[in-house]
């Protein structure tokens, strides 16, 4: 197979100012997705799409190949099928598979990539693959609506008083991989398609950075990450 590896990294971010180039333990935010595809065996190609020179000057710093995107797909709101569709038409390659690495979920391995890969050579069917973690304490049973008086709607009743060791585990999106075939995202028009399955990485690779709170997690976590690879 032919295999894109994309990481889109736009220059505007409301929650963390120019968040793709903050540092990160010493490091911008970026450069741990740019490390991680380029440690995979299986990628056959990997690009960050930017509508920022600044994310163009550290994807060349880190020898990694970029793509100027448009301003139409780098506003706030905007899709991320746009942003693959127009890399694909610009490189003018047929890939079989598309893998997404958002750079605000820095813990990941180039083994963690060519897993997910590996995942579509054993199942020829298999369109899109998410990679989530187990949540525990964290769950629906743990969970309310809560209307303009306060009253709390538990979001699953019956098991509302479940201990932690009993409730059926569920399952997080937790930002770092996507990878779908190009044929399905071309005829379902979505990044994940309804013929899915999960990657399930350990917690200690969830950090998905979206508020400075997240980007102060995110460095003692991935000291703590660092520290685990040495």
């Amino acid at each position: 197979m032919k295999i894109l590896g994309i990481i889109p990294a736009r220059g505007g971010s409301k929650g963390v100012p120019r968040k793709n180039i903050k540092l990160l333990d010493g490091e911008p935010l970026i450069a741990y997705s740019i490390k991680a595809a380029q440690e995979s065996r299986l990628l056959t190609d990997v690009f960050v799409s930017t509508d920022s020179e600044e994310i163009i000057a550290v994807a060349k710093k880190y020898n990694c190949s970029f793509f100027k995107r448009s301003e139409e797909n780098a506003g706030d709101n905007t899709p991320i099928e746009p942003v693959i569709y127009e890399l694909l038409d610009a490189l003018k390659e047929v890939y079989d598979l598309i893998v997404l690495l958002q750079p605000t979920a820095p813990i990941r391995e180039g083994k963690d990539i060519d897993n997910v890969i590996n995942m579509f050579i054993e199942d020829k069917e298999l369109e899109s693959v998410v990679s989530v973690v187990e949540l525990e304490d964290i769950h629906p049973a743990r969970m309310y609506n809560v209307d303009s008086d306060k009253n709390m709607e538990s979001l699953e009743s019956t098991k509302e008083r479940f201990r932690r060791q009993d409730l059926t585990p569920v399952y997080l999106r937790n930002g770092s991989i996507y990878a779908t075939k190009v044929k399905s995202l071309q005829a379902n028009k979505k990044l994940i398609s309804s013929n899915k399955k999960a990657y399930i990485m350990p917690e200690n690779k969830w950090a998905n950075i979206d508020t400075e709170r997240d980007f102060l997690i995110a460095e003692v976590l991935v000291r703590e990450w660092k520290n685990r690879k040495q």
